[in-house]
C-alpha cells in the first residue's frame, strides 16, 4: 500500500497453467520533491511567469502526481508545470507538462510494482540507452506495462525507460534498472524544471 492509501498491486507473470513471480530488473520512481519545494511558496503571478499553474483537484482521478505516483484527492492543491524529464544533449531531449501535489514526497516503488493510475491508461513506453538515445518506443495498455518493462530490461543496453500517457503525451514516471543500493532520495541526473 502507498503512503496515500492506494493499493499497489504486485504483478505476476502467468506461465501456462500456473503463476510465477518474476524477479524484476526494474523499479519505477517519482520525481524528487526537493526540486519543487521553492515553487510551492511562490504566488500565482510568479508561477504564471514561469508557465506554471496552481490548481485544485476537482475529482479523485485525473490528477496523477509525478512525485508520489498517486492521484491527488478532491480539494488537494497541485502545480501543473513544464518539466524537462530527459535533460541531455541527445536529440531526444524532452519535456512536457506534469502535475505535482504540493505536499508530496518522492515515491520509489519496489521492483515490479506499477502504480494504479498507470493501470487505468494506455501508455507510451520509451526505452533509452546510457547516452539518452531511444532504443524502443511502443504503446501498450497500462495492465501490460510490467510485462513490457520486463521485456525491455532484458536488453542490457536499456538504461532507463520513460512512461508517458499515450493520449496526451504527458510524462508519467521513469523506470530504472534495479541495483542493490537503490537510493530513494537520489535525484535522477537527467531532470530539470523548464525555466
Amino acid at each position: 500500500m502507498s503512503k496515500d492509501g492506494e493499493q499497489l498491486p504486485l504483478h505476476r507473470i502467468t506461465m501456462g497453467a500456473h503463476q510465477e513471480t518474476r524477479m524484476h530488473r526494474w523499479h519505477l520512481s517519482g520525481l524528487d520533491h526537493r526540486q519543487f519545494e521553492y515553487l510551492v511558496e511562490m504566488d500565482d503571478s510568479d508561477l504564471a511567469a514561469r508557465g506554471i499553474v496552481r490548481c485544485v483537484a476537482t475529482q479523485d482521478h485525473g490528477f496523477p502526481c509525478r512525485i508520489s505516483l498517486v492521484h491527488a484527492r478532491v480539494g488537494e492543491e497541485l502545480l501543473l508545470l513544464p518539466y524537462t524529464h530527459l535533460a541531455c544533449t541527445s536529440p531526444y531531449r524532452a519535456s512536457g507538462p506534469v502535475f505535482i501535489r504540493c505536499q508530496a514526497v518522492r515515491c520509489v516503488l519496489p521492483p515490479g510494482v506499477v502504480p494504479p493510475y498507470v493501470h487505468r491508461r494506455q501508455m507510451s513506453v520509451r526505452a533509452y540507452d546510457a547516452g539518452a538515445f531511444m532504443l524502443s518506443g511502443q504503446v501498450c495498455e497500462g495492465a501490460e506495462v510490467a510485462a513490457t518493462l520486463d521485456q525491455l530490461f532484458d536488453d542490457p543496453h536499456v538504461h532507463q525507460v520513460h512512461l508517458h500517457n499515450a493520449g496526451r503525451g504527458c510524462f508519467s514516471c521513469r523506470a530504472e534498472r534495479c541495483t542493490t543500493d537503490v537510493q530513494p532520495d537520489a535525484t535522477p541526473p537527467s531532470v530539470e524544471i523548464n525555466p
